[in-house]
């Protein structure tokens, strides 16, 4: 394999999806006829039955790349992708239904939160448990100890069983763990948006450290401006096959090319839900009340956003933010959270609806908006990606004619002279 740490050929993964077929109304002889089949296969539980409603789904197909010793590989992609299937699958969690995979080295994983440790041991066993697995002796595991908690910043609570740390916690001592006990491949999926932005710069920069090292890293993330900063190639997979291959910039640039040509090729409004536990949901967003895709802003225009909730479950307060990508690169241009504005919103009833206001800065381009929802303990309950588009035309909100200027954004100020 040479310098080829990773070759992967041919790769499919298929799974057999079941459809529980439900009609408003059942007749009495139709629900006499179903008791009796559930009978007989208690009964006799060999005899073979008939399931039209199942379904083959491949979620990933005929996928094949080489990944060599040091590189950094992001995998870009909408959910549903085949992202956490690849994985799982390199992770040798998951067996592909076709092709094949040779990997050179030992792998860490750190693909969920609430796998990779045993929940009845305490951090400082979990440790020795995965450095074990990684074939380490407990020498090598005790040399790197302290580094390892240090870094996971969890020293009060490692004699304590990880099923009672918090999803942060358990996270960072995770990704500690994997990073610190010198895997030749590290794998991580999109799991450290569970940590604070603090944390996730220091993992971020542990992996860049990782790579330097001359071991390998692969990353899937949501975050475009992060696979950037971090990776020196990048796949975009698109319903479960790679379609392009190459530097992280240009990979991203066909990613938001494809957004763009979903959205003009859907009539519906159908939003991406990437996170959240669904106790609320974001329902639609619309752009100066506008509810068309052809907005057209200017630059200082008064922009406003409006985002059309609806609540599932009781909750305490719904805390909401907005952020705005460059479809040309997929960098956030933009972010507004509600709670730098000191305000949360108290739900009054099922469905309601927000606004923010605010003075557009933004350069001329095409842009598109997710938005989403933290609970008061910053948990994730929605998150809709890629959910509405506008453009900014060359020109000021005043007529002034527009001039070539440097930068992203153009920041009104007043300007005087002491």
């Amino acid at each position: 394999m040479n310098d080829t740490v990773i070759r992967v050929e041919n790769l499919s993964k298929k799974y057999i999806i079941g459809h529980q077929k439900q009609e408003r109304h059942t007749a009495l002889r139709d629900v006499i006829a179903n008791q009796v089949k559930s009978l007989g296969s208690l009964i006799n539980p060999k005899a073979k039955t008939e399931n039209p409603e199942l379904e083959e789904f491949w979620a990933l197909n005929d996928v094949g790349f080489e990944v060599n010793q040091g590189d950094r590989v992001g995998i870009i992609g909408r959910n549903g992708a085949g992202k956490s299937t690849l994985l799982k699958i390199l992770s040798r969690i998951t067996e592909p239904t076709q092709g094949s995979i040779k990997i050179k080295g030992r792998v860490a994983s750190l693909l969920e939160v609430g796998t990779g440790f045993h929940g009845e041991l305490t951090g400082r066993e979990n440790i020795f448990l995965n450095g074990a697995i990684l074939g380490m002796s407990k020498v090598e595991i005790t040399r790197k100890f302290d580094e390892i908690v240090d870094f996971a910043e969890v020293e009060k609570f490692l004699d304590t069983p990880v099923k009672r740390y918090s999803s942060g916690m358990y996270v960072r001592l995770a990704f500690a763990v994997a990073a610190h006990l010198e895997p030749e491949i590290l794998i991580i999926d999109e799991v450290l948006a569970v940590g604070d932005s603090a944390f996730q710069q220091k993992c971020l920069g542990k992996m860049e450290e990782v790579g330097q090292q001359g071991r390998t890293v692969l990353f899937v993330s949501h975050n475009m401006a992060t696979v950037k900063q971090l990776c020196t190639r990048a796949l975009l997979l698109f319903q479960g096959t790679l379609v392009f291959q190459g530097n992280p910039t240009e990979t991203i640039s066909q990613y938001m090319q494809k957004i763009t040509q979903e959205k003009s090729e859907s009539d519906a409004k159908t939003y991406r839900h990437i996170k959240g536990d669904a106790r609320a949901e974001i329902q639609k967003i619309i752009v100066n009340d506008i509810n068309n895709s052809d907005i057209v802003v200017s630059i200082f225009e008064k922009l406003k956003i409006s985002i059309e909730y609806k609540i599932n479950e009781p909750i305490d307060e719904l805390d909401f933010f907005v952020l705005i990508y460059n479809l040309e690169d997929g960098e956030v241009q933009a972010s507004l959270f509600q709670r730098d504005f000191g305000s949360n919103t108290q739900p009054s009833s099922n469905t309601g609806r927000i606004n923010v206001e605010f003075i557009n800065p933004l350069m001329p381009g095409k842009y598109t908006i997710s938005a989403g929802i933290f609970d008061k303990n910053k948990r994730f309950v929605d998150w809709v990606e890629f959910a509405e588009s506008f453009y900014v035309e060359p020109a000021f909100i005043n007529g002034k004619k527009y001039d070539q200027r440097l930068g992203k954004m153009s920041i009104q100020g007043t300007w005087y002279v002491e």
